[in-house]
């Protein structure tokens, strides 16, 4: 907390420009002293480029990496005029927020998903209140306090008697609701999909709230391209509204599939913005061989 504090000091006093240079030791300083992290990219890497990694490809992981959380400072402070942001599907969103019923907008660790806020100068009274467990929005919370007191995200924190509650309200007053699906906290059940041609498993938790609450569903991702360069897409990928009882689990199923093939799609096409830094695919079973 005390390095992110003087990180957002220098940047908000000498600039943009100034401060990536620190983005380049703190890159090759993960990639030199985190084992477990170097893995788990080389192994994406390797899957999403079709060849193996070389060490310049795990530091422009790392980098991008490094580059869109520092860029979080100025997007958490609306300093939306350092950027370039195309938005793409950005229809997709004014045509379901227009009936006024509220939407889930679920995204990945892909990207940035702090860069949503640019739509706000489109889109004054858009609220996007995320959706996360406790000990993650605490962390959260923390973070921007120490970025922008005046900027703590609007969070409704998962475990508490009231969460579906306040979900449901703000849902009800027009809101949008996000959520990350692709890491899988607690003990969530696990739906098997295919991403970059492996065998992969996603959680349905969110995908079973949507349902549950009627509620259509857009696929969310801010990719950085490098320099002050962003690109946010939007995708339709579920419409709970009209899915009877009886037909939910196969529309959540189909749900997850079509996430699954969002999160393929926009890897191979920004191949370093994937920032899931752990082993994300299982490993393949051993064989064993029996005694004769």
């Amino acid at each position: 907390m005390l390095m992110l504090r003087v990180m957002t000091w220098i940047s908000l006093r000498l600039g943009r420009r100034a401060a990536r240079g620190a983005l380049h030791l703190i890159a090759a300083y993960f990639l030199l002293f985190a084992p477990a992290s170097r893995r788990a990219s080389s192994n994406y890497l390797g899957r999403v480029l079709g060849r193996p990694a070389r060490w310049r490809d795990l530091y422009r992981h790392f980098f991008s990496f490094a580059a869109t959380i520092h860029d979080r400072i100025y997007l958490v402070n609306r300093r939306f005029d350092l950027f370039d942001i195309e938005v793409h599907g950005e229809d997709t969103l004014h045509r379901l927020l227009a009936d006024g019923q509220g939407l889930f907008l679920i995204g990945a660790h892909l990207g940035s998903f702090e860069v949503i806020h640019a739509i706000g100068r489109q889109y004054p009274d858009l609220r996007v209140a995320m959706l996360m467990h406790e000990g993650n929005a605490q962390k959260i919370n923390a973070m921007l306090a120490a970025i922008n007191p005046a900027a703590v995200q609007d969070i409704i924190g998962l475990g508490h008697i009231d969460s579906m509650l306040k979900v449901r309200e703000r849902l009800a007053d027009g809101g949008v609701v996000g959520m990350l699906a692709d890491r899988t906290p607690g003990n969530d059940t696990l739906y098997p999909v295919q991403i970059l041609g492996a065998d992969a498993r996603l959680p349905g938790g969110p995908f079973r709230m949507a349902a549950l609450l009627r509620r259509p569903v857009v696929f969310m991702t801010g990719l950085y391209l490098g320099g002050n360069r962003y690109a946010i897409h939007f995708d339709t990928l579920a419409d709970f509204s009209a899915v009877a009882r009886g037909q939910r689990d196969a529309a959540v199923q189909a749900a997850i599939t079509r996430y699954a093939a969002l999160l393929d799609q926009y890897c191979r096409k920004a191949p370093y913005n994937w920032f899931n830094f752990f082993e994300f695919w299982p490993p393949a079973p051993t064989a064993t061989l029996s005694k004769s």
